[in-house]
């Protein structure tokens, strides 16, 4: 397992706030905001983001907005917008009355624009999309000047205008700044601020065919939420010379806030990039959104993950200044550990192989009060009906049993949990040759499990009876890619989806405590994992997904 080592895991954002709260930068106050664009469902390395504006905010006894930076309505839903605010309250955060939308200041930022174009430092473009790119230059060679850059203020203004009438086609006319088409940086090679684009929003409806592009509406918005710490990814570092360019030429703004990017979550055996994201999702690799296969928070809540750890999770990674992968197992492991301390026990045959105890009376049933966790009284008891005929996992009887195994076999003596010791006298085979059966004797003097003379036993094994067993489906779910960093190199992430990432398991056979769960209610099923009730559940049949193994089982 790949844990960050401990340079990696000092926040060095911490540290510059800290520096410049204690100088008095912006009055010694701190703001930060979340500010995603409601394009598709957040993933876990949005909860990274999350936690550390909101938790950079509580250190600092300053306030955390949610902003969506929703400019681009071709992509943007309101279905992402509730998604995305059910997420941030799940993980555990609060913005109070702080919610607000790039298209709050849609005018706002129209009017900057108008000012830029007065100021010299904007203009109306004509040249089609292909010839931008063309003036564009490359990495090598400079930029050159469109022909339209030095138009009079008063006719870029009055274009601009004529844009947002709607008197031009899509594409037709773009506003760009005028910065510098010799930059090294090819984002302020007169980068676009503004394109036409007729396209119903979900907030503005058809009020609006002329929207701001990310780069031009993200900074100036920070600036009137009067932000001080901008905090971002990595990929914009090459973005903040126009962010610092914007809040540095429009006038009039209430803030001047600081762009600090640091580096994006990368976990093993899966992908974080939206576009994948979606593309498992539209093409129908993944059930939607929310499927457990995915890292998507929905996902991850459905797969019986907790905001606890996922916060702690966040927190031990800590925040660097570079790009680097977190074993996938490190996540697992904090999901592991909070639900070891919380989540009630239970028994569970996923796989059942019917047992009779033949020397047990015929219509006689015992009840064992079992503690619902082994370290936390306060958690109570549950009753577990035991009777003649009961299951046990295929995978605890051997007929020949190898070396090491010390679980139910021919003549061997095991411990039903909580209950009896059995021998095992034959196996009942069908036709085939296969055992669907195994007669067995109980010793009834060893009620609780243990023996009154002392001997001992190696193998335990959990149990359900079968008269009083819940049918269930349960869906096991495994690691989402059979490579450790798909899509790397040539590779199409596509054929590296692991076929074995879910197995639905059906006829298994759970104790009646398990009958009638709530959604997301989390247990560790005895000896197999933790799982988690699903919302496909029905009154007739519980559905569980299992959370995580007990180990992490990807390891020698």
């Amino acid at each position: 397992m790949t844990v960050p080592d401990e340079a990696a895991r000092l926040n060095f954002i911490r540290d510059i706030v800290s520096a410049d709260k204690a100088a008095g930068t912006n009055g010694g106050r701190v703001a930060t905001r979340f500010p995603p664009e409601p394009n598709g469902y957040l993933h876990i390395g949005h909860a990274k983001s999350i936690c550390l504006n909101f938790g950079v905010a509580s250190d600092f006894a300053g306030a955390c907005n949610l902003r969506f930076d929703d400019t681009n309505p071709e992509t943007e839903e309101t279905e992402y917008v509730d998604s995305i605010q059910a997420d941030v309250r799940w993980l555990g955060f609060d913005w109070e009355d702080r919610l607000f939308y790039a298209s709050d200041y849609f005018e706002r930022l129209y009017a900057c624009a108008v000012q830029l174009i007065q100021d010299g430092k904007a203009y109306v473009d004509s040249l089609t999309a292909e010839e931008i790119r063309e003036h564009r230059g490359t990495l090598r060679e400079p930029g050159r000047e469109s022909p339209h850059r030095n138009r009079p203020v008063a006719v870029n203004v009055d274009l601009l205008a004529r844009m947002r009438a709607g008197e031009f086609a899509d594409g037709a006319q773009v506003l760009r700044a005028k910065i510098d088409m010799a930059s090294p940086n090819m984002t302020m090679r007169d980068p676009i601020l503004y394109r036409v684009r007729r396209a119903h929003h979900h907030r503005t409806g058809d009020a609006w065919c002329l929207y701001p592009m990310y780069d031009y509406a993200h900074p100036l918005s920070d600036a009137f939420e009067r932000i001080t710490h901008s905090l971002c990814t990595l990929e914009f570092e090459d973005h903040r010379p126009l962010y610092d360019w914007l809040i540095a030429n429009v006038t009039g703004l209430p803030a001047r806030p600081r762009q600090i990017e640091f580096a994006r979550l990368n976990l093993t055996y899966t992908v974080m990039s939206k576009r994948k994201l979606m593309q498992l999702v539209t093409e129908g690799y993944v059930d939607g959104w929310d499927d457990p296969r995915i890292p998507t928070i929905s996902g991850l809540r459905r797969r019986g993950f907790t905001p606890e750890a996922i916060r702690r999770f966040c927190e031990e990674i800590g925040v660097a200044k570079r790009e680097n992968m977190i074993d996938i197992g490190l996540l697992e492991f904090f999901v592991r550990d909070h639900l070891n301390a919380r989540a009630p026990r239970a028994m569970a045959v996923l796989r059942p192989l019917k047992v009779v105890i033949e020397n047990y009376p015929e219509g006689q049933t015992d009840t064992f009060e079992v503690a619902s966790h082994p370290d936390n009284p306060a958690m109570g008891t549950r009753h577990v009906p035991f009777g003649r005929e009961i299951y046990i996992e295929r995978e605890d009887f051997m007929e020949e049993p190898a070396k090491k195994f010390f679980r139910l076999a021919p003549g061997r003596e095991v411990r039903l949990r909580g209950a009896y010791l059995i021998t095992c006298r034959e196996a009942v085979k069908d036709a085939a040759g296969n055992i669907v059966e195994l007669r067995c004797t109980y010793d009834s003097a060893t009620r609780g499990g243990d023996a009154p003379d002392g001997r001992k036993v190696k193998g335990t094994l959990h149990w359900v009876s079968a008269a009083h067993a819940v049918d269930a489906d349960v869906r096991l779910y495994d690691r989402l890619f059979t490579h450790e960093t798909p899509g790397t190199g040539d590779a199409d992430f596509l054929t590296q989806i692991n076929p074995g990432a879910r197995e639905v398991l059906t006829g298994c056979k759970l104790e009646p405590s398990l009958a009638s769960p709530e959604v997301g209610a989390r247990f560790q099923f005895e000896r197999l994992g933790y799982f988690c009730a699903d919302q496909d559940s029905t009154a007739a049949r519980p559905v569980f997904n299992r959370t995580v193994t007990l180990k992490d089982t990807w390891r020698g």
